[in-house]
């Protein structure tokens, strides 16, 4: 076993399930097929990390999919928000016996593997990384040992997280990523052009 383990949080790209923001303004099927087109992206940036790969998906296991089992070891996530999902997903790879976990969001098409492999690297010298995402939230974290206080009392989804996560964690050397933009709404998505295919314009 590889002492690095990396952690992918996804939904299971069901119709009206997936971006649900962005579908108000796009519709329901442009949503879930740039979710897909997301997803294998992660996939593919995830596929070149050295490390144990785990899938934890929203709803349920998926064998015949955008992950393949060569590459992914598959789970379920468990809690009732975020951040006890997130917090059960931590948990349980340190007690497989990882020394360092990093987990990523499914849903930024300018993560690369570049920017995960420093995540691991910076763990080398900092208990904690973190990839802040433009929305206030963050896109990555990773850890050597479980900070749990960081998923308590959290409103996730909004703009607060992010501060209130390094608030937390003030007494402890932290490394940041640089900034990137995860893909929530239309506003998000809209310059980038590899997904206009996907949608009708709009103003």
């Amino acid at each position: 076993m590889t002492k690095n383990a990396l952690i992918v949080f996804t939904r299971n790209p069901e119709l009206g399930q997936c971006k649900t923001r962005l579908a108000k303004t796009i519709g329901n099927q442009a949503a879930l097929d740039i979710y897909k087109y997301l997803l294998a992206h992660t996939a593919n940036v995830a596929e070149a990390i050295d490390a144990d790969r785990f899938v934890f998906y929203s709803e349920a296991i998926a064998n015949k999919d955008l992950w393949p089992n060569a590459y992914f070891i598959k789970k379920v996530q468990i809690g009732k928000d975020l951040g006890e999902r997130m917090h059960n997903a931590f948990a349980n790879l340190f007690e497989l016996g990882y020394s360092k976990v990093v987990i990523i969001g499914s849903d930024l098409l300018d993560l690369t593997p570049v920017i995960i492999k420093k995540a691991f690297q910076s763990l080398d010298t900092n208990n904690v990384v973190l990839g802040p995402a433009e929305d206030g939230g963050y896109y990555l974290l990773g850890m050597k040992e479980l900070h749990f206080n960081i998923f308590q009392n959290k409103s996730w989804g909004t703009e607060t997280v992010r501060a209130e996560t390094l608030e937390d964690l003030k007494n402890i050397k932290v490394s940041l990523l640089r900034e990137l933009n995860d893909i929530d709404t239309f506003d998000d998505m809209k310059h980038y052009e590899q997904l206009k295919r996907f949608y009708k314009t709009h103003d």
